[in-house]
């Protein structure tokens, strides 16, 4: 089809060329003339349009790469045509040299006829009855695509009526007769006077511009408008997503923020050929942390957890396949000292990583006793194993509660973390732990539990309109881990840069305005334990970033096993809070008893709860 309208194309452009020389391709000596200059120049320009690639797809249409083709093409075929003319054929009349003009015009006749399909493919379509009329945020590539296939789509279910762009040069600017109105500043505006109800945030980059995603969903909400994302480039590459799969922006984009890659490559060195056990593993991070050290290679993988579904899921997860028929599969409870030593004299670990917790918060303060079991004695008969048997590195699993502690979960972590401390200036090798925020997608999450309640249609439940929290990926929270070994020096705590904390109602209110029908809020106040926000890191912590400008490094004072194990089994919740709050608050050998060495002292706490 290219070839014919280009055949077409040069046949007009063989009369321009004759009317421009003197001799319309009528007044020729006779119509046998006119049938072997029409043959013999549509002979030239095909060939040249072949040997340049122009019917073999392979340039995309309406791109420079053509148009460069395009003129190589007419440039070969007015060489070939001024041969022939040299030859004894003229092209027009007695003429024996327009075939620079002949090039000429036929150049001009194939970008002609090129644009004029390209007009024609582009015509709009008639969108849908029920089409929503959609401001398009972003001019560029991304947006451009999508406009394009917005118009160019039959009964499409949106419908283009302004594209906005903060880039002052593109101002006026049009896209398939879409005109730029101006910037983000003049939404409200926009939408007032095209009727639009939503806007479509048109940047592939998705992910990687989570801030300006915020700002301009916070915007959209405040004109009253429906905010819509286009997939990132990275599904669009991997994946079937299209860039008019316009949909509601993920959680990952409403964080205000970019997410944090760290460089994991650096260190992939340190786990391959390494034996290496994994406590919880079938936990949200456990079960990650195993999938991302699977790939790199490690000697054997242990994976401890003393839930056998879990169990299942995760090796499931890693070879296709779950038997729980090998030894790299172990069903163990970690406040069972005896079995762990066990599990550790048999599979001799290079490399623990410890996530296995306790780690609901309100059902902690109902039973606190069952974080000193399984947070604080656990992790200390971990510990005392992979002591025992040698481990090189030693990665503890804490959360950002434990920075001034005022719950039973923050002050459990906050004695692990010590604990740590402890056997990292007892025994060689790199003992760390490493504070997380609210891992996205973990079971049993905040946000798994405010999607749930949006499904059933709600009321919504929030404790409080100004509580606010730290998110991460689970991504971002294993990378952190990863980088622990490479980067922690022994006895400290790792702390990731999380940006700023996000308020739970504004997380809430966004997911709720995607629902089908209208999902109410309901606050129901503070919880025992709870804060209004976190804290990453506590008070009298220095914000010491040595080996990465995104990742803290906190000295923790040391608390000796010998203070836990001393306080023997108290079964009174209160005596257990008590007992808690005495080993969190403990000051370290090297300070005097009168600066303890945590602000969340039994009097600190209690002011604070």
């Amino acid at each position: 089809m290219q070839a014919a309208i280009d055949a077409v194309a040069w046949t007009c452009g063989l009369s321009i060329a004759g009317l421009a020389s003197g001799s319309a391709a009528g007044l020729l000596v006779g119509p046998g003339d006119l049938v072997i200059v029409c043959a013999v120049t549509w002979a030239a320009a095909l060939t040249a349009g072949a040997v340049c690639g122009l019917y073999s797809q392979r340039y995309q249409a309406e791109t420079g790469a053509e148009l460069s083709a395009v003129l190589v093409s007419a440039g070969l075929t007015g060489l070939l045509l001024e041969g022939i003319c040299r030859a004894g054929l003229p092209l027009v009349g007695d003429k024996s040299g327009p075939a620079g003009l002949t090039a000429l015009a036929g150049v001009l006749a194939m970008i002609t006829a090129r644009a004029a399909v390209a007009t024609v493919r582009r015509r709009p379509r008639r969108p849908a009855p029920t089409a929503v009329k959609v401001i398009v945020f972003g001019a560029g590539n991304a947006g451009t695509q999508l406009v394009q296939r917005l118009i160019g789509q039959p009964g499409a279910q949106y419908r283009p009526v302004a594209l906005l762009d903060d880039d002052p040069g593109k101002l006026r600017l049009r896209i398939c007769g879409i005109r730029v109105r101006g910037g983000r500043d003049r939404l409200a505006e926009v939408a007032a006077e095209t009727g639009a109800t939503v806007m479509v945030i048109a940047i592939a980059g998705g992910c990687r511009d989570g801030q300006v995603i915020s700002e301009l969903i916070t915007l959209a909400e405040s004109t009253g408008l429906i905010t819509k994302v286009i997939p990132s480039v990275e599904e669009l590459v991997a994946g079937p997503a299209r860039i008019d799969d316009v949909r509601d922006p993920r959680i990952t984009q409403l964080l205000g923020r970019d997410p944090i890659r760290l460089d994991i490559e650096s260190v992939a060195g340190q786990f391959a050929g390494r034996r290496i056990l994994v406590t919880g593993a079938g936990g949200s991070i456990g079960s990650e942390l195993c999938r991302q050290l699977h790939r790199l290679g490690p000697a054997s993988l242990v994976l401890l957890d003393r839930d056998e579904s879990a169990l299942h899921a995760i090796q499931l997860a890693l070879h296709g396949r779950a038997l729980l028929d090998s030894d790299e599969v172990v069903l163990a409870d970690i406040t069972d000292a005896s079995r762990v030593r066990e599990v550790f004299a048999q599979t001799r670990p290079e490399i623990v990583f410890h996530t296995a917790a306790v780690k609901h918060l309100p059902l902690l303060e109902r039973y606190p006793a069952e974080a000193l079991k399984t947070n604080v004695t656990g992790t200390l008969n971990v510990l005392q194993a992979a002591a025992a048997c040698g481990v090189r590195s030693f990665v503890n699993v804490s959360t950002d509660k434990a920075a001034d502690p005022v719950s039973v979960l923050g002050t459990s972590k906050r004695i692990t973390e010590r604990l740590t401390a402890h056997m990292a200036g007892e025994m060689p090798g790199t003992w760390v732990s490493v504070r997380f925020g609210n891992v996205l997608g973990s079971r049993g999450s905040l946000l798994g539990s405010l999607s749930a309640q949006i499904a059933a249609g709600g009321p919504v439940t929030v404790t409080h309109p100004q509580v606010a929290r730290y998110f991460m990926t689970a991504t971002e929270a294993v990378q952190l881990v990863l980088q622990a070994v490479a980067v922690g020096e022994s006895g400290e705590v790792l702390v990731l840069d999380m940006g700023e904390q996000v308020r739970i109602v504004d997380l809430a209110r966004r997911m709720a305005a995607a629902a089908s029908r209208r999902v109410e809020i309901v606050f129901t106040g503070l919880r025992p334990g709870e804060k209004l926000t976190e804290d990453l890191l506590g008070e009298g912590e220095p914000d010491h970033r040595p080996r990465h400008p995104l990742v803290s490094q906190v000295p923790v004072p040391v608390l000796d096993a010998a203070e836990v194990t001393g306080i023997g089994h108290p079964t009174d919740p209160d005596e257990v809070r008590a007992a808690l709050v005495h080993l969190a608050a403990m000051p370290g050998p090297e300070q005097p008893a009168d600066q303890p060495v945590l602000p969340g002292q039994p009097g600190k706490a209690e002011a604070s709860r």
